[in-house]
């Protein structure tokens, strides 16, 4: 299965935030959407960087409440790795568990077209395994 297919799935909704929106802005939009981490735009709108709940919780862990305040582009985690439509399943989980991140901006082109994040690899995975199943079952059974 290739990034591409469990993006017209679930959706190519893209959620972001510029660079000089507050933290206190962005986690209100992580909270609204129900989502684990938001895409950071440049003022030209190409991606500055990616901002999840755990660069939050280190910045409130420095600065207390006041990091609230502070810039996103103080607490994001620049130049995200990214990764294309075509990439499989397997490539997805390999980066994500080399570089112990849980949310990949989708790009095309150099244009941001979607995210997909650990649970959506982790869902497919698991439907793939109850189609093998239920095909061996079938198999058996015949």
């Amino acid at each position: 299965m290739k990034v591409e297919q469990i993006l017209q799935s679930k959706g190519a909704d893209v959620f972001a935030v510029k660079t000089g929106d507050t933290i206190a802005s962005a986690v209100s939009m992580l909270n609204e959407k129900n989502i684990g981490a938001v895409v950071v735009e440049n003022d030209q709108g190409s991606i500055a960087g990616i901002l999840s709940e755990r660069d939050v919780v280190r910045k409130l862990g420095e600065h207390g409440v006041e990091a609230m305040a502070m810039r996103v582009s103080e607490c994001m985690t620049p130049d995200p790795i990214t990764c294309s439509p075509e990439a499989t399943l397997e490539d997805l989980m390999g980066k994500m568990t080399q570089k112990r991140i849980r949310h990949l901006p989708v790009t095309n082109e150099g244009r941001l077209v979607g995210v997909v994040s650990i649970g959506d690899v982790v869902k497919r995975k698991i439907e793939i395994a109850e189609q093998e199943a239920q095909a061996l079952k079938d198999y058996i059974a015949t």
